[in-house]
């Protein structure tokens, strides 16, 4: 099974992902986004914190990464990155049905 992280870059390098809460968050409301993800450690807590209301609302799933640092590398940056949307999965699209169905249960 992969990490959240594997079908984030596998996403990024054959699909096409947002990054950035403000990126992630209009994907959302377009309802372009397949899957979102968010850092735990994000400061102040708020910038994340509708991300999960608003997945809920749109009916996307929506998952908890534990280091924005990691989350950034996944999306090929060289800094930290607060929450991420694949907008298109790509090769990932298997590897992303398996998670959804997995972390929904």
């Amino acid at each position: 099974m992969a990490s959240v992280y594997e079908i984030i870059e596998k996403a990024r390098k054959t699909g096409k992902v947002e990054k950035g809460t403000n990126e992630v968050t209009k994907a959302i409301e377009r309802g372009t986004a397949k899957l979102v993800a968010y850092g735990t450690d994000v400061s102040p807590k708020e910038i994340v914190a509708h991300l999960s209301i608003l997945c809920k609302e749109k009916g996307i799933p929506c998952v908890e990464a534990d280091k924005k640092e990691k989350l950034g590398i996944s999306v090929g940056l060289n800094v930290a990155c607060a929450s991420v949307a694949i907008i298109e999965a790509g090769d990932a699209a298997a590897d992303l049905e398996g998670f959804v169905k997995k972390s929904s249960m």
